[in-house]
C-alpha cells in the first residue's frame, strides 16, 4: 500500500486523534458539519436543478453545435480555431460537458495539435460560470446577481482569446 493511499485515513484519524486530545466531542462537530452542509444543500439546490436541466436542453437540442457553426468565421479571425467553438459555448455552463467535448476534440485532432492545445487551456484557465454563480449566491442567500454574470462572461471570453494567443506564442 503507497503513502498515497493512506493520505486520507490519516487525515481523518489525525483529525479525530487532535479533537479527542483537545476533549472536543468528535461526533458531535462531526454531525453538526453534516447538518450545516445539508442546510446548504438546500439554499443551493433551486438554483442548481433548472440550470442543470438549462445546460441539458441546451446540448441535447443541438443549439450549441449551431451557435458554434455562426461563430466560427469570428473566432477564426480571433485565433481561436472554429473546432474550439462548441467548447466556448458549454464552458460557462457546464464542467462536464466542457470536459466532454474538450475529450472530443484532442480525440478528433490530437492531444499536440493548435486545436488540441488550446482546448486544453481553454478548460484549465477558465471557469463553469453559471454554475459557479449559482452555487455561491445560492449558498449566500444573493437572488440578484447584477453584474455578477456579465462580468464573469467578460473574464471568460478573455481567457478564451488570451488562451489562443498564449498558445500560437508558445508553440507557434
Amino acid at each position: 500500500m503507497s503513502l498515497s493511499e493512506l493520505v486520507v485515513p490519516l487525515l481523518l484519524c489525525g483529525a479525530g486523534a487532535y479533537g479527542a486530545a483537545r476533549h472536543v466531542d468528535v461526533y458531535a462537530a462531526l454531525t453538526r458539519g453534516a447538518e450545516e452542509g445539508l442546510s446548504v444543500l438546500l439554499r443551493v439546490l433551486p438554483s442548481l436543478v433548472p440550470l442543470l436541466a438549462a445546460v441539458y436542453m441546451f446540448r441535447a437540442s443541438g443549439a450549441a453545435d449551431c451557435l458554434g457553426r455562426l461563430l466560427a468565421p469570428l473566432l477564426d479571425a480571433a485565433g481561436i480555431p472554429a473546432a474550439c467553438a462548441p467548447l466556448l459555448l458549454v464552458r460557462p455552463v457546464s464542467g462536464s460537458g466542457a470536459l466532454a467535448v474538450g475529450s472530443e476534440l484532442m480525440e478528433r485532432y490530437g492531444t499536440d495539435s493548435y486545436v488540441g492545445r488550446v482546448a486544453a487551456v481553454m478548460l484549465g484557465s477558465s471557469e463553469t460560470t453559471f454554475y459557479t454563480v449559482a452555487v455561491y449566491c445560492g449558498a449566500a442567500g444573493i437572488r440578484k446577481t447584477r453584474h455578477t454574470i456579465p462580468a464573469a462572461l467578460c473574464a471568460d471570453a478573455a481567457m478564451f482569446f488570451l488562451s489562443a494567443l498564449a498558445v500560437r506564442l508558445v508553440f507557434g
